[in-house]
């Protein structure tokens, strides 16, 4: 019975074996996460490569043991719904959806069940209905949020510290930027009567509709410009920032880019921030965390961008006050 049994065991022995060396062959299945966007790849290049330099510090390299799909609506809203639906089609395992409510919408609506993070978006995602609660999101959408629009005020009252002159402010927006829609309507009106400030609301509709509002808005000649963010915006950001040269107006934006760009100042989340947070989800959720269970999570710093170069271009003096609570000058 003994030396029966000797075959039996060796054949059982080889046959584990082989699955053992069988199974480490098989290539592990590289994890596909979606990137939707209603930017164009130009624009939306910087807040890419940093979620990607944030994954790689996780140790996710694109092409080795990551692959990623990115869509980009292109300034196109209404495309997005497709876009995500494509996404949804490939079965990625994470949808990045890199903006606001315009944004994540399509990708809720693509699907119920693939993880969705958001990042980038100044809505407030409770309001919105994207999210059940910040501490529990309840569905399949977690991620960042800068609360950009509640900032409206303070963003004013810091335009009026460096601009003491400031009296009519003209603010530029797109009406189909619910985040913005707030802002305008909610938040600035307060802070502006507070301040004794006039607000002239300017909508931008369409691409084609900036050359109409600024020639018009150059003859009501407002004293400053502010821009609340919003991806039509944001993708015009060079225009308008080359508007406000031109016009030798003072002008406030929510992200420091529209600075580096020529803008006077900004001021909003830290972004280099929320990238991070952003890649911190996709590697949680990519190990087995559930999008219900991570809370939304919001900014921890903010900062003050100011451009010294843009004051001297256009003769504003700003305030020795105000330059020391820059987080960041360009001299």
């Amino acid at each position: 019975m003994k030396t029966a049994a000797v075959p039996s065991i060796l054949v059982a022995v080889i046959l584990l074996a082989f699955a053992v060396i069988t199974e480490a062959q098989q290539p592990k299945k590289v994890p596909l996460l979606g990137y939707l966007s209603s930017n164009d790849p130009a624009s939306e290049s910087i807040r890419a490569e940093a979620i990607r330099l944030a994954l790689r510090a996780l140790g996710y390299l694109e092409g080795q043991n990551i692959a990623i799909e990115y869509r980009y609506a292109e300034g196109k809203i209404d495309r997005l719904s497709e876009l995500a639906a494509e996404l949804v089609r490939l079965k990625v395992d994470v949808i990045v959806a890199a903006g606001g409510v315009n944004t994540i919408r399509p990708a809720m609506n693509a699907t119920k069940t693939i993880p969705i993070v958001m990042v980038g978006g100044g809505d407030d995602p409770v309001k919105a209905g994207l999210v059940e609660s910040l501490a529990r999101p309840g569905g399949n959408v977690t991620g960042t949020t800068r609360l950009g629009g509640e900032l409206g005020g303070k963003r004013l009252e810091l335009f009026k510290e460096a601009v003491p002159k400031l009296v009519r402010v003209a603010v530029l927006y797109d009406p189909a930027a619910p985040a913005s829609v707030i802002e305008m309507k909610e938040v600035l009106p307060v802070a502006a009567r507070a301040l004794k400030l006039t607000i002239q609301p300017w909508e931008v509709r369409g691409v084609d509709g900036f050359d109409r509002v600024f020639a018009a808005m150059g003859k009501e000649r407002p004293d400053g410009l502010y821009v609340p963010t919003s991806p039509r915006m944001f993708d015009n950001g060079n225009r308008i920032v080359g508007f406000a040269l031109k016009s030798r107006l003072p002008s406030m934006y929510q992200l420091r880019g529209a600075v580096d760009a020529g803008g006077l100042m900004s001021y909003g989340a830290d972004t280099a921030d929320s990238y991070r947070l952003a890649a911190w989800y996709v590697d949680k959720i990519l190990k087995g965390a559930k999008p219900a269970d991570l809370p939304v999570q919001q900014p921890m710093k903010y900062e003050l961008v100011i451009n010294l170069k843009t004051a001297k271009r256009i003769g504003v003096t700003i305030p020795p006050e105000v330059l020391a609570r820059a987080t960041r000058i360009i001299r």
